[in-house]
């Protein structure tokens, strides 16, 4: 795959942001963005264990969609305070994802500001997402086909990146948002999947107290380097076409595959990835 370094600003103004990245719908890093906030001081593993150790959280690991499991249903749970336990004594694949802790902790609100950066955000207390040493999210885009501003805390994850236009080379289940969930993005078997040789990216580590911004619809693929945690704000997709498209997923597409995979069980789920490599293949052929 051709991967070109994310671009890196320490600072930027408002206008900038949107004219140079937003509307041009390019990814960026700002270094700088989040100084003044407490978070950037106090946001590590302890003060999480210290202010949220009792509560319950929802785990996932790196196991195939299985056509038993509900959307985006977790695989376990345990307190927090165990699981920070477990990512600081050894790499775990067990990551938390997408999920409300500011809502089950409310003080945390008060250590984050809402940027003032040109993106209407949505108001929505936000998500937060942790993950051990190695741990990795399967390459996907979100239901919402939203604008991200994501910011990391608490050690090193990198992130690859891929716009809308890709698509066609990320051998993507229909009717889902991800890519084939046996694709080693780190180190891709073009044998396999030749089509991957075409694709186009960008790639970036992030460190404590950065953000990504990450266009609407972007695909992306997250490994942790060390153990740490991100949050996400999210703006709503400023293109029609995205909007609909996200209105199609969220009302349409989400339910279609939720009866499909009850109706037909396995099979559901192996045809999608079957049609997955055909539909890839397919293109490849026609633009030889």
């Amino acid at each position: 795959m051709k991967l070109t370094q994310i671009e890196r600003v320490k600072k930027i103004s408002k206008s900038d942001f949107i004219t140079q990245y937003v509307k041009k719908q390019i990814p960026v890093v700002v270094e700088e963005l989040i100084e003044d906030w407490p978070a950037y001081h106090k946001w590590k593993l302890s003060y999480i264990k210290e202010i949220a150790g009792d509560t319950i959280v929802p785990l996932y690991d790196n196991r195939p969609v299985n056509h038993k499991e509900g959307f985006n249903e977790a695989h376990t749970k345990m307190k927090m305070s165990d699981y920070i336990n477990l990512l600081e004594e050894k790499p775990t694949n067990y990551r938390i994802f997408l999920y409300n802790l500011i809502k089950e902790v409310p003080t945390l609100k008060n250590d984050f500001l809402w940027p003032d950066i040109g993106l209407k955000l949505v108001k929505q207390l936000p998500m937060l997402f942790f993950g051990g040493e190695s741990s990795k999210v399967f390459m996907h885009y979100d239901i919402d086909y939203s604008n991200i501003l994501h910011f990391h805390f608490h050690g090193e994850k990198q992130c690859m990146l891929f716009a809308p236009s890709q698509s066609k080379f990320m051998y993507k289940v229909p009717h889902a948002l991800i890519s084939r969930e046996d694709i080693d993005f780190d180190q891709p078997d073009y044998e396999k999947f030749p089509a991957l040789k075409n694709a186009e990216g960008y790639i970036t580590n992030l460190k404590h107290g950065e953000m990504l911004y990450m266009p609407e619809g972007y695909w992306h693929y997250m490994k942790y380097l060390s153990p740490g945690f991100s949050m996400s704000l999210r703006a709503f997709p400023k293109s029609i076409s995205h909007l609909s498209k996200a209105a199609y997923n969220i009302v349409i597409m989400r339910y279609f595959d939720i009866l499909m995979r009850k109706f037909k069980g396995q099979k559901w789920i192996d045809y999608k990835n079957a049609k997955a490599i055909e539909n890839t293949n397919q293109y490849l052929k026609k633009s030889a």
